[in-house]
């Protein structure tokens, strides 16, 4: 994404996003591992910067990289790639989480760190790597948006937002967590310094700038790498009581506050505490997301070409509902492939009527995702001690209208839905604000995305109470 920020004829800056390449994600599944095929992701990153740098002139005033969570690369003495990253959809951190249990418990794990429980967290893949030949070669280990910094710039670090998901960070020193690491064996050594948005990362190499065509110096900047932390940057709230749902392959649900939740309430309705940009709390919980349906689509490829997803979502919202719907939390929908018939077994198993085609279980995940937006706002605004006046749905899921008008129905409360492409937007202003093109707080940058987007707003329809049967329905596995 190129983003500019410019003056409009009444003299208020606006923000301008444009998108210059795309490059598809393909892990790729060797000898029984899931990887990560991340060589080809740095390559599109460096396509992506020829062709950025084509449309300005070869002059860029800098770099911010986001990616996703938890997944990491090692490298040798050398600065070397140890291997290819492991995806956390692998399965070698089966069983972890119960070696992790005997040494830490749960809720001591919890107190440490205040993250949920999530089965591919850092910190069960590292119990997983132990005695592996690659972590006993390592001499540092850098988080995925870390790693293409380092390719860039040959300066290494951990930025926080992405750190805090590896279950072995502070929330409340934002520091790392000893009392984790120390008694797994985990050697915090591995990784380098911690450093917040906005922080300094370094300049494009030289024979980066040659590759991509570029004119230096081309500043680095640590922006929220962990692209929810971005995301929540790029959420248009206009005051402070919002829930937003970050949405994409996962829904992350849940508030922006100053200070972490770590109660033992809070480990057994699994929140997360996740740090944000400006000392900020990503309180949340994570939810299956649109996985579910691209998963369907995926199994319902001929020819290896996806059904057109606009008129599932049409046929989707002539069904009624919500009649079926499923645990979009549960960890039986992690793994990939065949998710149609494990969704529908999920139906038969709660004793719930089976889809009946594509348009029913279309809407089965439409309705599973509403009611576990729902869920996830109401726990969190009771937990957090507060209350919210509007959800605001940003990332892919922007583009699901009918999603977007049933997790309005669900909670009761309006939906902002956009901007589409929040973690890029969010990422540009952290980096704006670093060069001084923008100053102010989250509410300022806020206001600047106001000023430049138009989100469309969802009002709640009908009744509750159908929503309040579904939820009863999932809490009590199927029975009304």
């Amino acid at each position: 994404m190129l983003g500019e920020v410019w003056e409009a004829a009444d003299g208020a800056p606006r923000l301008r996003l444009t998108e210059v390449h795309r490059f598809a994600n393909r892990p790729v599944r060797v000898a029984g591992t899931l990887h990560w095929d991340v060589l080809a992701l740095y390559q599109g990153v460096l396509d992506g910067l020829r062709e950025a740098g084509r449309r300005s002139g070869g002059r860029l005033a800098g770099v911010g990289i986001d990616s996703w969570a938890v997944d990491y690369g090692l490298l040798d003495a050398s600065g070397a790639l140890l291997g290819n990253p492991v995806h956390y959809r692998d399965e070698r951190t089966a069983g972890m989480a119960e070696r992790v249990a005997e040494v830490l418990g749960p809720a001591e794990l919890y107190g440490h760190t205040g993250l949920q429980y999530l089965p591919f967290n850092t910190v069960y893949q590292l119990v997983a790597a132990q005695g592996s030949p690659q972590l006993a070669a390592a001499r540092r280990l850098l988080l995925i948006p870390d790693l293409i910094s380092y390719w860039l710039t040959g300066v290494a670090g951990t930025e926080l937002t992405n750190a805090s998901t590896t279950q072995l960070i502070d929330p409340r020193t934002g520091d790392w967590a000893p009392g984790v690491a120390g008694p797994l064996g985990v050697d915090l050594g591995l990784f380098p310094p911690l450093r917040r948005p906005g922080d300094p990362a370094g300049e494009l190499l030289p024979e980066v700038l040659r590759a991509c065509g570029l004119r230096g110096p081309v500043p680095v900047t640590a922006v929220g790498s962990h692209d929810t932390a971005s995301a929540v940057v790029g959420v248009p709230a206009q005051d402070e009581r919002f829930a937003y749902i970050a949405t994409g392959t996962w829904s992350l649900a849940g508030l922006e506050l100053d200070r972490p939740v770590v109660t033992e309430e809070s480990r057994r309705a699994n929140f997360t505490n996740e740090l944000g940009v400006d000392g900020t709390v990503r309180y949340l919980r994570n939810i299956m997301g649109l996985w579910l349906l691209q998963e369907c689509l995926r199994e319902w490829a001929d020819g290896g070409v996806e059904p057109e997803l606009g008129p599932l979502l049409a046929a989707a919202e002539r069904v009624p509902g919500p009649r079926s719907v499923v645990d979009a939390g549960a960890a039986e929908f992690i793994a990939p492939g065949g998710m149609p018939e494990r969704i529908a077994a999920a139906c038969r198993r709660t004793g719930q009527p089976v889809p009946n085609g594509r348009a029913e279980l279309v809407r089965c995940v439409l309705d599973s995702l509403a009611l576990a937006h729902r869920a996830a706002v109401a726990d969190a605004t009771r937990l957090a001690g507060t209350e919210v006046s509007v959800v605001h749905v940003v990332g892919g899921g922007a583009h699901n209208a009918p999603l977007c008008q049933l997790t309005a129905d669900a909670c009761g409360l309006p939906v902002v839905a956009g901007p589409t492409e929040a973690a890029s937007l969010g990422n540009v202003l952290v980096q704006a604000r670093a060069a001084g093109r923008v100053r102010g707080g989250l509410p300022e940058l806020r206001s600047l995305l106001r000023a430049s987007e138009s989100p469309r707003r969802f009002t709640p329809r009908g009744d509750r109470a159908a929503w309040d049967r579904a939820a009863r329905r999932v809490a009590d596995g199927g029975r009304d």
